[in-house]
């Protein structure tokens, strides 16, 4: 599939070459830097070298002071308090970070994930009720909760009071909470507004630190749960995040024992070397997800929780069986789905995607249609049947608000929400067809034609000559990579193979590449990039787009290019 190479814009050179003698390194990294808003030495300090001294005093949050007031009163009477969170990554390690925190200074608490498919997102009247039940004083929802007016009053109903830690923005009607931490409140005073729901959930348990004279210090056996959030949640690993997430990662690689349940998962997902954001996402995110999406959420919090080994082997193997079936389920069902385009010439054709079958488990759906979106780059919509209507996940395209064109088929759906790239609907089964139509004209209309074509963003160019392994140093020291803070990519233009071009696996290019002015040569590795094998062992000049990595065999480290795209000349 064609991509579009994006150059991200330069900064003034004046002030890329001061960073460059004040930082003494390559003033294309300090080019980098710039991009990144990294633009003077202590700013460059602060982001080289993290400090936690440098996370906001989280009383500056709207609403704090209340909610540790309400918690203290809560331990010191051993009233009951029921830890409420979202079923998926974020969700089920703020609940584990929340859960055991408070469990060192009371007995009196328990956790409650809702089911996906019968209770539904965030707080549900079946979850109140049970809290009500079983005697419980005080809810604290995290990761969820800023859009549930209506069950937070329900609950005061019944006696709950009810503190909110979320991330999500919230609606006009904020629900009338004992404290409502989110930092995305219009009115919310606190500096940083992209915590995960765990991070604002971290922000309280340092505040009751705080406010009841325990040292903070106690707070770092948390910052693994931390990091898993900020990795599987896609936040920007930017201010407090960074600090956060570098710390989260220092602690899951430090000497001592990783807990039970997350060196479990490690085994299971065949993590060997260091622990680092990429692990996360793909290791870790996936199988912890699995629990909720293909049964119960409650496990992955167990498991998070468990004290001994024999614990968490038992219940990781659980959630490692419910990933093999969400794994089976999603190619399976991304087959059918491709299959659908394919034999149809609308639907080859479209500006969008928008597939239903009644079968299809709605748990994947999200992930289906990111799959058709790497054949078919468009916005899609994946629909199943639920509950007697038609439920699907919808995934956009670079620069494409797929909520908004959503939105303008408001009058065919029962209810929608989500964001610019991801969204949720559901609607009556027989306006499927309508539905389809329409979206297609909003899409048809409102896309343009650079917006169907995959990007890739590209930091600088380079030369060959300019990669050393002091120059990988310090691009690995930018490290954590994640959304705001991605992993260079660079351009090598005129680069040939000298020679050692072979086809590796079904699909993958292994080279040596080289340039005119360059002496030497440098590993190259190309997923997916075999079809270039025939241009590139004429010996014809390309142009290459890539990140640099450091690839261990036997025990040897040598640098690689990671080819993102090629360009033959």
């Amino acid at each position: 599939m064609e991509k579009r190479w994006v150059y991200k814009q330069e900064a003034p050179e004046h002030v890329v070459k001061h960073l460059a003698d004040e930082l003494k390194i390559s003033p294309t990294l300090t080019g980098i830097l710039c991009q990144r808003d990294i633009c003077t030495f202590q700013e460059a300090k602060a982001f080289f070298r993290p400090s936690f001294d440098a996370l906001h005093d989280p009383f500056l949050m709207k609403g704090m002071d209340h909610a540790v007031r309400r918690l203290t009163e809560a331990v010191h009477h051993s009233e009951k308090i029921l830890v409420y969170g979202d079923y998926d990554v974020d969700g089920t390690t703020s609940v584990a970070l929340m859960y055991s925190f408070l469990r060192q200074y009371t007995h009196q608490v328990d956790f409650y994930i809702p089911d996906r498919y019968k209770e539904g997102y965030g707080v549900s009247q079946q979850g109140i009720e049970w809290a009500a039940e079983n005697n419980f004083g005080l809810i604290i929802s995290l990761d969820c909760g800023i859009k549930s007016a209506d069950k937070v009053a329900l609950a005061a109903s019944l006696g709950i009071d009810f503190i909110i830690c979320d991330h999500h923005l919230p609606d006009e009607d904020v629900p009338q909470a004992i404290a409502v931490l989110d930092p995305k409140q219009v009115d919310c005073p606190y500096p940083y507004k992209e915590l995960s729901g765990c991070g604002v959930g971290f922000k309280l348990a340092q505040a009751f630190c705080l406010q009841n004279n325990i040292d903070v210090q106690s707070l770092h056996q948390l910052l693994d749960l931390l990091v898993i959030s900020i990795a599987s949640d896609i936040v920007p690993i930017t201010g407090e995040n960074r600090i956060l997430a570098y710390y989260g990662l220092q602690y899951l690689n430090s000497q001592q024992p990783m807990r039970p349940g997350l060196e479990a998962l490690k085994e299971l997902a065949g993590i060997t070397g260091e622990m680092d954001i990429t692990n996360i996402v793909f290791g870790f995110a996936p199988r912890i997800n699995a629990a909720g999406r293909m049964g119960d959420a409650k496990r992955s919090v167990s498991m998070l929780l468990a004290q001994t080994k024999e614990q968490a082997i038992q219940m990781a193997d659980i959630i490692n069986e419910s990933n093999k079936e969400r794994r089976s389920k999603d190619t399976n069902i991304t087959k059918e789905a491709l299959q659908m385009i394919e034999e149809d010439d609308f639907l080859r054709n479209a500006n969008s995607t928008v597939l239903y079958k009644e079968s299809w488990h709605k748990g994947v759906i999200g992930i289906v249609a990111s799959r058709c979106i790497e054949k078919y780059y468009r916005p899609t919509i994946i629909l199943t049947h639920s509950n007697g209507k038609a439920a699907g996940s919808a995934r956009s395209v670079h620069g494409f608000n797929v909520h908004r064109a959503i939105e303008s088929c408001s009058d065919l759906l029962d209810q929608f929400g989500g964001h610019m790239y991801a969204a949720g609907l559901t609607l009556p089964i027989e306006n499927i067809e309508a539905f389809r139509e329409r979206f297609e004209q909003v899409v048809a209309d409102t896309i343009t034609a650079e917006q169907k074509i995959p990007q890739i963003e590209v930091d600088a160019p380079l030369s060959l000559n300019q990669i050393t392994r002091n120059f990988y140093n310090i691009v690995r020291q930018m490290e954590p990579f994640g959304p705001g803070n991605m992993r260079p990519v660079f351009v090598s233009e005129c680069v040939f193979d000298t020679g050692s071009l072979r086809v590796v696996g079904d699909s993958h290019l292994k080279l040596r590449l080289t340039q005119d002015g360059f002496p030497g040569s440098l590993d190259a590795i190309g997923f997916g990039f075999s079809d270039y094998y025939k241009p590139i062992s004429k010996g014809i000049p390309f142009d290459v787009c890539y990140t640099i990595e450091e690839n261990i065999f036997r025990g040897i480290a040598t640098l690689q290019l990671n080819i993102k795209d090629i360009r033959i000349k």
